[in-house]
This record gives structure tokens, sequence and C-alpha cells, in this order.
């Protein structure tokens, strides 16, 4: 079910991000989203007394790359919904999306548990692209 809900806050935030984009720009659409999102999680963060932020130390070197990533993420969400649309936005990142995912899976890359990909999940790949296809067309 939080999977469901993100996909929707995903959604949503993605046209929100293309209206801004439109009206403003890319890099200033990913600076309102940054912006906003930070000031709410720092707020959250102090209210929890840092949680678990002391420990940062512990983790990989390339986990802290996350919010360069994560840049890149918004910043495409903005920048391709602005321009394709929602629908044909979203079907080009969620397709992409599952076969980097079955990728990681298989190999077991960034620490992920490995998930051989079997045919079942080829075809459903497959099946998935064709929708992409169909969608984008």
């Amino acid at each position: 079910m939080i999977a469901v809900v993100g996909g929707i806050a995903i959604t949503v935030q993605g046209q929100m991000m293309g209206v801004i984009d439109r009206q403003l720009g890319t890099l200033e659409s990913v600076f309102l989203t940054y912006a906003l999102g930070t000031a709410i999680v720092s707020l959250l963060v102090l209210a929890v007394r840092g949680g678990n932020l002391g420990q940062w130390q512990q983790l990989p070197w390339w986990t802290l790359t996350s919010g360069l990533v994560g840049l890149v993420i918004v910043s495409s969400i903005g920048f391709s919904v602005a321009r394709l649309g929602a629908v044909s936005a979203f079907t080009l990142i969620i397709a992409s999306q599952c076969v980097i995912a079955a990728l990681i899976d298989h190999f077991g890359l960034f620490g992920a548990e490995v998930r051989a990909i079997n045919w079942q999940k080829l075809a459903g790949i497959a099946t998935l692209l064709f929708g992409v296809w169909l969608t984008i067309r």
C-alpha cells in the first residue's frame, strides 16, 4: 500500500513540477522542490533529535551520492512531464525503472539481494515494453 501511495505522490508531484518547469524552468523547478522538501524534512529530523544521523559515516561512500541521483530524477520528471505529458513521461520512466531494477536484482548491484531474471520476468518486461510502444507511439 505504501508503494501505491508513493506512486500516486510521484505522479502528482511530476505534474506539479511540470507546471513549474513550464512557467519558471527546469532548474527553478528542481530548486523549489528540493528547497521546500529540505525545509520539511529538516523540521522532522529536528523533531526526532537527529534520529540515526550520527551513524552516517558507517554508510558505503557511494550511498551518499543518492542526493545527486535524486536531482537527476526530479529534474528529468519535471522536464519530461512538461514536454511529453504525464502519461508518456511516466510510461517511459516506469518502464526504464523496471528494466534497470531487474538488472540490479539479477546482478545484486548496489547491495541488492540477488534475484535472478527468469523467463516470467523476461516475459513481463517484454509485455511492459510492448505497452510502452503502444502508449507513446
